[in-house]
């Protein structure tokens, strides 16, 4: 059978969680904002290196930036799968999570390549395997995927659910909007919100068997 998926139930409970743990999710959305536009500023080659010197310069310095993004992503992903489970979020979490990155990077340049591919091909195809595809973190993240294995598991759990999570990637995008529209700073509610639901729908996609939301993350009333 295949998982439950129902956007009304993803939405309440990744809401309560998000909220019961909003001001240390949100901080650290903040804290991440700060580092990178002081690094941008501080960071920025002198333009007197000549060409070559700055060219170099800005490789080096996206270099670092992707890589301290890539810490940031698998960390924060970490602590909302702990704030899923009704624990505080840990900073030790992007620690733990560094020694994934290569893992990480490797899989998302692997994926990036097989969307635009279909994108090229067509716009639908693209969709479709972005969707199918998008839960190779979460597998990263909660059970120590490989490079292929994570994209293979992510194809597996998403096989036959493909309306059901279009329609949750819609949601996310007017989550953003709204988030956006809220005097901008919503946008640090609306972040951590999408990426409960995110969390919780790879949650019951996993699952051994079919199941429901509540089930599958197993919240305490």
């Amino acid at each position: 059978m295949k998982p439950i998926l129902k956007i009304s139930e993803l939405f309440k409970i990744s809401w309560k969680q998000t909220r019961a743990q909003i001001w240390v999710l949100a901080g650290l959305l903040i804290g991440w904002t700060i580092i990178t536009f002081t690094l941008s500023i501080f960071s920025t080659p002198d333009p007197s290196l000549g060409l070559s010197g700055y060219t170099l310069g800005i490789i080096l310095m996206n270099i670092v930036f992707a890589l301290i993004g890539c810490i940031f992503n698998l960390g924060y992903l970490k602590n909302i799968f702990q704030a899923l489970d009704g624990d505080e979020p840990q900073f030790s979490a992007y620690g733990q999570q560094a020694r994934k990155i290569l893992t990480y990077f490797i899989a998302s340049i692997i994926m990036s390549i097989i969307v635009c591919i279909g994108f090229c091909l067509l716009i639908l195809p693209g969709i479709y395997l972005a969707v199918r595809l998008q839960y190779f973190t979460a597998v990263i993240v909660e059970d120590n995927g490989g490079i292929i294995s994570s994209l293979k598991r992510s194809w597996e759990i998403t096989k036959g659910n493909f309306w059901p999570l279009f329609l949750l990637g819609l949601t996310y995008f007017g989550i953003a909007i709204l988030g956006i529209l809220i005097f901008v700073v919503g946008i640090f509610v609306a972040y951590p919100l999408i990426y409960m639901m995110y969390a919780a729908s790879y949650r019951v996609l996993s699952a051994p068997v079919a199941t429901d939301v509540c089930d599958a993350v197993k919240i305490e009333e």
